[in-house]
């Protein structure tokens, strides 16, 4: 793994934990995670076995530590390595389709799902739930991927624009 690459995830993991740690509970305890964004343009920009396993784990860790639910430290460490792996399986999945606006916005619709499901599964099994199963799903994870395929939308140009600029090279990555 390359240092451009490197520093390329690490700012989005650094503005993703900015983003989760400045937004305020939406619904007892749960926030929109801002974390998912920046882990799915990670896989996106750097669709690599390495970056993917890279961006689950420190995901996972800012994650738990910025979480505002109520043992919610475990929870967010495994469902990002089970997202982690299943977009990346989407993503390699989609083929030539994989680089539009249109898949990215579609991948973190179905990524935030998955990741609000496996994590109130996981926080079910391991803490208990402050709510009812589907009044937490309903009320924070539904928005939550609302507010994060929007957020993609809009950043997803923006990064291939700043990549192309770069002129960074990948053999995967933004390619139309």
């Amino acid at each position: 793994m390359n240092t451009k690459k490197l520093v390329s995830l690490a700012l989005l993991m650094g503005i993703g934990a900015v983003l989760h740690s400045i937004i305020p509970p939406i619904y007892l305890g749960i926030k929109p995670d801002m974390m998912l964004t920046m882990m799915f343009l990670g896989i996106i920009l750097f669709p690599e076995m390495k970056s993917v396993m890279l961006l689950a784990i420190i995901t996972g860790i800012l994650s738990a530590l910025t979480t505002g639910f109520p043992g919610g430290q475990i929870p967010n460490i495994i469902d990002k390595f089970v997202t982690a792996s299943v977009i990346f399986g989407l993503f390699l999945a989609l083929g030539k389709f994989r680089n539009s606006i249109i898949s990215a916005g579609i991948l973190t619709a179905i990524g935030t799902l998955i990741s609000g499901t496996i994590f109130l599964t996981s926080a079910y099994l391991i803490v208990g739930l402050p709510g009812p199963f589907l009044g937490l799903f309903g009320m924070a994870v539904l928005p939550a991927a609302v507010l994060n395929t929007i957020v993609m939308v809009i950043l997803y140009p923006v990064a291939q624009s700043v990549i192309k600029k770069t002129k960074y090279s990948s053999t995967t990555s933004i390619q139309k």
